[in-house]
């Protein structure tokens, strides 16, 4: 059986391992957790219903304040009308997150889980810093929002508002959001009702490389007691039209290394996501070799990393594209990563 990595092992790797080794040694436990011919990807969009937001996080793009010009609320009229142009288009998932908004209801969410129920769409909606936010509007406890979202026939909820898991990091740079220790706690509560997840990581805001450490950690604690995460998704931070513009971009290595030491780390987690989106197409295509076995989503709409002036757009067909000559074969999938299509040479 193999040995799991603990975190002064993670640190060591992270700091000391040469990345092509690192790399190797990643994509090898990839190959024997997943078919190592198959890559899955998803044909999904985003609806950003709301930029109006009071966290104001200094390395966010996409909020606004009430009053400023550009903001805005989507009616459930116009929300259900891009639902039936996703359906229409083939879109199989829908991303649903917005900004804490102080004039969100938590009916207002459930009516738009209950109208993505009229359409052949899955609904991966509200990350934890949205639902801590209206239970304390509602001042009800998360887990009872959580409870209603359950029977409203939500499922699934993605890892957004993670970041990175440190309060030391989180007190500095989004002060207003929930805590690292409550963005588990929901994430914990919401595994125990059956919901799957996602965890995510956003680096490249000065975090210290212990830090990265320490939120692999926590998320595969949380994974050992529940295992209602599906997969881990890591992107860098975009610095633009931010206040910490000022900021480098993070490397493409980095990313690498971070993806490489996630896949080994995360010994409990059945997926890595390569998330070519933000990090372009041909690192998206490296990252297949580093321990990713999914190249993630077309994101027919992406509104957050557009804020910050990045946006990178690609078809169905290019994304089986890059996967092909990446050496695998494509597979589509769903939102719990079952397959929709595998054309395997088998069938």
């Amino acid at each position: 059986m193999r040995r799991r990595l603990s975190p002064s092992e993670g640190l060591r790797l992270f700091f000391e391992e040469p990345l092509h080794i690192l790399g190797s040694r990643a994509h090898e436990l990839r190959c024997r957790l997943n078919d190592p011919e198959r890559v899955t990807y998803i044909v999904d969009t985003n609806i950003n219903y709301t930029n109006i937001c009071s966290s104001r996080c200094s390395f966010c793009a996409f909020w606004r304040s009430h009053e400023h010009p550009e903001s805005y609320t989507m009616s459930l009229e116009e929300y259900e009308e891009r639902l039936r142009d996703a359906e229409a288009s083939g879109i199989t998932t829908v991303l649903l997150q917005g900004g804490l908004n102080p004039d969100i209801s938590l009916n207002y969410m459930l009516e738009m889980v209950r109208r993505a129920r009229k359409y052949h769409i899955h609904l991966h909606a509200f990350s934890p810093p949205e639902i801590g936010f209206v239970a304390e509007k509602e001042g009800i406890s998360t887990r009872e929002a959580l409870l209603e979202l359950w029977s409203a026939g939500l499922r699934t909820i993605p890892g957004g508002g993670a970041e990175i898991l440190s309060e030391r990091l989180r007190n500095a740079l989004s002060p207003r959001k929930l805590s690292a220790q409550d963005w588990i706690r929901i994430m914990r509560e919401a595994h125990k009702i059956g919901f799957k997840t996602t965890a995510t990581m956003m680096f490249g805001v000065g975090e210290w490389p212990e830090e990265i450490v320490g939120h692999l950690e926590a998320i595969r604690k949380l994974q050992d007691e529940t295992g209602g995460f599906t997969a881990f998704i890591a992107w860098d931070f975009k610095p633009g039209n931010t206040r910490l513009a000022h900021l480098p971009k993070a490397s493409p290595t980095l990313y690498l290394r971070i993806i490489a030491l996630a896949r080994l780390y995360l010994d409990n987690f059945p997926h890595i996501q390569a998330s070519w989106s933000s990090q372009g197409k041909e690192i998206g295509q490296l990252a297949l070799h580093y321990g990713a076995d999914d190249l993630g989503s077309l994101l027919v709409e992406e509104n957050v990393m557009r804020s910050a002036g990045h946006r990178l757009t690609a078809t169905e067909s290019e994304i089986r594209e890059l996967i092909e000559a990446s050496g695998f074969r494509p597979a589509k999938r769903d939102t719990l990563y079952r397959l929709i299509s595998d054309p395997s040479p088998d069938h």
